[in-house]
């Protein structure tokens, strides 16, 4: 299979957290959880749990999942992707919406069924079929510090409920006992959980028995965490699955965060990958304060560009704030550009303002773009966005002040919203881009793509990190436009989009 020094985390870089795996013959599936984002949960594919490719999403209907009206951080949280009897799949809660349910497919691509709806527990549920065909829900429920795990069974081809809840573990002392997953390797039913939330007390409990309801005999201490590790790079381990290679190897997915400066994380939660090892008395250990989970160093990657094209379309990569309206955006109407008609939400709404999205997945980057762009009506606007949630963001584009076309910056922190705003000669294209050196966000234009202006205001990863303006997710960086109040927004024409991750002095 492969060494796990080859391992260069995190496996997938950028706000993808809550990484469930499963393993079909060689190839491997993963899935992360998406909040307010859609299409839900991306799913990836790898032959060697290093590599993954994106293949697309499971929700990708609004009538498997409706986001129209949800608030940042609710929506579509922790998901469990399982495989049986040669159907994927995928359970999970949409938090504040229809709750808990799932969803099959005969391929990991999909298409994915209709939800079928589950009536108990809290949050991240998890499927296991057993030996003998029955298949358990293990969910979290209660909140806080009354946590608890219950389970029963279903009919996984009809969804209907087999059996009571029963309330099977308490995990440890800590609150937010949640992720589970039950696991029968050798013929011994372990149940995992993470526990302590998912900041700097998070980790990954343990507990096993000879049935599947229990009673679970504890693994006094954590199998994976770095709570003890205050100054390790990776913090906040937790959330973990487990699965076995071809070889009889057995790894962990789990989330962690690279903090900037010890404290902000606008990157999000990550998927990482460890190896497992047993111990003498049958327990599996990952990363008990041992520091062993490392992240790669981003100035040792090769610079890459990514350049997104009118033939590429919106691949699995892409995502969108709540909903995606198709008729807002168009690779066709003008040739080499994407057309983008943003509608009357602006990103300060709780509501799907036109946001095409990719995850931040570096520190240290670059996004740019060509806009054309004439915006006629007052404060609407076009360009590019870097976002939290509606708390955190910075808009950097062409807007619309008392009748003059002019650049803007509007950078928003907590109750704290501000704006620049900067000349820009006659009409036409303007070029734009929004860099990170790791600690700031700066911004440039150019109405030539020769002479470019860099605006003295910086903004600080702080406002954009969950640690300051709260959340779940992560850095989202895209194309956003808005009528500001109107519906229908002068078309902005997109060209060039483009995606870098930036090596030393090259900022």
């Amino acid at each position: 299979m492969m060494h796990s020094m080859n391992v260069r985390n995190p496996v997938i870089a950028g706000y993808y957290p809550d990484p469930s795996v499963v393993r079909v013959n060689e190839d491997f599936y993963l899935i992360n959880s998406t909040f307010e984002y859609f299409p839900g949960v991306p799913i990836f594919h790898s032959r060697d749990l290093i590599d993954w490719t994106p293949i697309g999403h499971v929700l990708t209907r609004q009538s498997q999942l409706d986001l129209r009206t949800t608030k940042s951080s609710s929506g579509i949280y922790a998901a469990t992707i399982r495989y049986h009897a040669e159907r994927f799949y995928m359970i999970t809660t949409d938090v504040r919406g229809i709750g808990n349910f799932y969803v099959t497919a005969d391929k990991p691509e999909g298409p994915w069924s209709d939800p079928i709806l589950l009536p108990h527990g809290g949050i991240d549920p998890s499927l296991f079929f057993d030996d003998d065909g029955r298949a358990y829900v293990t969910v979290q429920n209660g909140a806080g510090y009354e946590s608890h795990i219950i389970q029963y069974e279903i009919d996984p081809l009809s969804g209907e409920v087999l059996s009571e809840p029963v309330n099977i573990w308490s995990g440890d002392d800590g609150p937010w006992v949640e992720g589970p997953h039950l696991y029968k390797i050798k013929g011994v039913y372990y149940l995992m959980t993470a526990s302590g939330g998912t900041a700097g007390d998070h980790r990954e409990i343990i507990a096993r028995s000879s049935s599947p309801y229990g009673p679970f005999e504890d693994k006094p201490e954590p199998i994976l965490t770095h709570r003890g590790l205050k100054d390790h790079p990776v913090q906040c381990l937790g959330h973990a699955d487990l699965v076995e290679d071809t070889s009889g190897q057995w790894w962990a997915v789990f989330l962690g965060m690279r903090p900037v400066e010890g404290r902000y994380s606008p990157l999000g939660r990550e998927t990482f990958l460890a190896p497992v090892t047993w111990t003498e008395d049958g327990w599996p250990m990952i990363d008990n304060n041992e520091g062993t989970v490392v992240a790669a160093d981003e100035s040792s990657l090769e610079e890459q560009v990514r350049r997104f094209t009118p033939e590429d379309g919106f691949g699995p990569e892409w995502a969108f704030l709540r909903a995606y309206e198709a008729e807002r955006y168009s690779w066709t109407e003008r040739e080499g550009s994407l057309t983008v008609r943003g509608n009357a939400y602006t990103l300060d709404d709780e509501a799907p303002a036109v946001f095409a999205c990719l995850r931040q997945q570096h520190h240290r980057m670059a996004l740019g773009v060509s806009l054309d762009f004439t915006p006629v009506t007052e404060g609407e606007h076009a360009g590019l966005a870097a976002r939290l949630n509606n708390r955190g963001y910075l808009f950097w584009g062409l807007t619309c002040r008392s009748g003059r076309r002019v650049m803007e910056l509007v950078v928003k922190n907590g109750e704290e919203r501000q704006v620049h705003q900067y000349e820009v000669n006659g009409e036409g294209a303007v070029q734009l881009r929004l860099r990170c050196d790791g600690h700031s966000y700066h911004c440039s234009y150019s109405a030539d793509g020769v002479s470019w202006h860099e605006v003295p205001e910086t903004v600080h990863v702080s406002v954009l990190s969950p640690e300051v303006n709260g959340g779940f997710t992560g850095v989202c960086l895209g194309v956003h436009a808005s009528g500001n109040g109107t519906e229908n927004a002068s078309p902005a024409y997109y060209e060039g989009f483009y995606y870098s991750n930036i090596k030393g002095d090259a900022l």
